[in-house]
């Protein structure tokens, strides 16, 4: 197997995921520039976080017309999986490949600190390693990590269960429904609707999140929680490999 990353001008974590794959999990890796589109036979590709173009006009909005993209959306349309994480969630939801879009933080401001999620589903192949319920600590840096979308498009988007990590609290656990929820809203960092952190595509194939897994894949960052996606991600191409031998 091997992974790709993509680098669009003003990346500034496409480092941190090229290490998390090749010198942690000690799987082959390469970057591949926003310019091309050879996708130089990967197969999983990362979208990372930054600030591709500035994020000038809005987050991801120029980043969605790079050649590279191209690739990435007929890659996606075939199966490939694609994770985007920050800036590559707010690239994919630009195009069209992932629902909703990204608004400003309710309060205005950068916040960059640790979050803790919960996963709520673990039949993608950026889950299947956890435990449903089991709540990750993983930090943000985010600006514009509002996620929003219609009252249609969310219906459908938890009727499907596409909603796949949600912000909540430490214990991420209430005694009843209106206690999870009074939880989950307290653990929200920046007003995202049903507190969601992170989405999949209907095919579960494609995924973004808003907070960082590629920040904490050792314990010496404060918490290695970051692994689990990642090591979602092997699993689901190993049993894929395995399937067609």
């Amino acid at each position: 197997m091997k992974f790709g990353v993509v680098v669009f001008p003003g990346s500034n974590c496409d480092h941190d995921a090229f290490y998390a794959i090749g010198n942690v999990l000690k799987k082959p890796v390469e970057f591949i520039w926003h310019q091309s589109e050879d996708l130089a036979n990967c197969d999983a590709v990362i979208l990372p976080g930054g600030f591709s173009y500035g994020d000038y006009l809005r987050t991801g909005a120029i980043a969605r017309f790079s050649p590279v993209m191209k690739s990435v959306e007929k890659f996606a349309n075939s199966g490939g999986l694609v994770l985007g994480i920050c800036n590559g969630f707010q690239i994919l939801c630009e195009a069209g490949l992932l629902p909703g879009a990204m608004m400003r933080n309710s309060g205005l401001r950068f916040i960059c600190r640790h979050v803790h999620i919960r996963v709520e589903q673990t039949d993608t192949p950026f889950t299947n390693a956890a435990q449903r319920g089991q709540i990750l600590k993983i930090p943000i840096a985010h600006s514009d990590g509002n996620f929003t979308c219609d009252e249609a498009t969310l219906a459908e988007l938890e009727k499907n269960r596409q909603a796949i990590f949600r912000y909540t609290t430490p214990d991420g656990v209430g005694r009843s429904a209106a206690a999870q929820k009074e939880a989950d809203d307290a653990g929200n960092p920046n007003g995202a609707v049903h507190n969601i952190a992170g989405v999949c595509n209907r095919d579960r194939n494609v995924a973004g999140l808003m907070p960082h897994p590629e920040r904490v894949v050792e314990s010496a960052l404060g918490s290695s929680d970051g692994l689990v996606i990642f090591r979602s991600m092997v699993e689901a191409l190993v049993g894929a490999a395995k399937a067609t031998a």
